[in-house]
């Protein structure tokens, strides 16, 4: 196996396993109505390099299996963080790896899984829609604009960071 495949499968596993792993240490906030689902900061690494979509995808998917919600958020959910990343990803292609484009491609897990989440608890839980959407995208804009978007404006400037976590 060549070296470039060998480093897209350890990162791409490392980050679906970070991913989970950082869900379960926060599972308290990471589901329900009123989410701060940390690992979602994550999903930035994708404005770095997009090959890590499927490292997260695979993450949030597991994630969301043992979740309280199971299979069905294993369907929606991870269709919501896999939108979101295909959004941060268009946006980084277009505007470049800059803090401003950081911070508009932040919005796309907003939005994204503001929306679907928020139809997501409507249907499984009877919950009201609209305070759904809004309580789960100020828990991701929280979370993925505000934390998310410092941390990362902070490693853009790290060259050494960028060279480790970049696939080649």
């Amino acid at each position: 196996m060549s070296k470039i495949k060998t480093d897209y499968l350890v990162k791409s596993a490392m980050i679906a396993a970070l991913y989970v792993a950082v869900t379960f240490v926060f599972q308290p906030i990471s589901y329900g109505q009123i989410q701060f689902r940390i690992s979602e900061i994550l999903v930035l690494f994708a404005f770095i390099d997009s090959k890590y979509w499927l490292g997260l995808t695979i993450g949030c998917a597991i994630a969301n299996f043992f979740g309280p919600m199971g299979l069905v958020d294993v369907i929606f959910g991870t269709s919501a963080t896999f939108l979101a990343l295909m959004f941060i990803i268009k946006i980084s292609n277009n505007f470049g790896n800059n803090i401003k484009a950081l911070f508009a491609s932040s919005f796309g897990p907003v939005i994204f899984n503001g929306i679907i989440i928020g139809i997501e608890l409507n249907l499984v839980y009877n919950l009201p829609l609209i305070p759904s959407m809004i309580y789960v995208a100020a828990g991701e804009f929280v979370v993925v604009t505000i934390v998310g978007v410092f941390v990362f404006s902070k490693l853009l400037h790290n060259k050494r960071f960028i060279d480790i976590i970049s696939f080649k």
